[in-house]
């Protein structure tokens, strides 16, 4: 069940939802890797290489999210439009 408060929005273009999924999808892979190489003793430069596509991955979805959530807001016109892009704002700083 999806709760909406007033000043957030819920993507609702399933096809960007699609996207975003596979891409944290594609990092949780990327994470168990991450994991299996520290056990089996992989040096150092591999595991950050691993660890800096995990990060990406993880970045590029929230940014898409951002991006879609403050697109459709603007398409949808919402009276309370200015708060909304104001925290997506917020959430795109905090990943910066």
């Amino acid at each position: 069940m999806r709760i909406e408060n007033e000043s957030s929005h819920i993507l609702a273009d399933s096809a960007k939802v699609d996207l975003i999924v596979s891409r944290i999808r594609r990092a949780e892979g990327q994470l168990g890797a991450v994991a299996r190489m520290l056990e089996d003793g992989r040096n150092c430069d591999e595991i950050i290489m691993q660890m800096s596509a995990v990060s990406k991955a993880v970045h590029t979805a929230a940014f898409t999210l951002i991006s879609a959530s403050l697109e459709e807001s603007i398409i949808e016109g919402k009276s309370n439009q200015k708060e909304i892009s104001e925290k997506l704002q917020k959430l795109f700083l905090s990943l910066a």
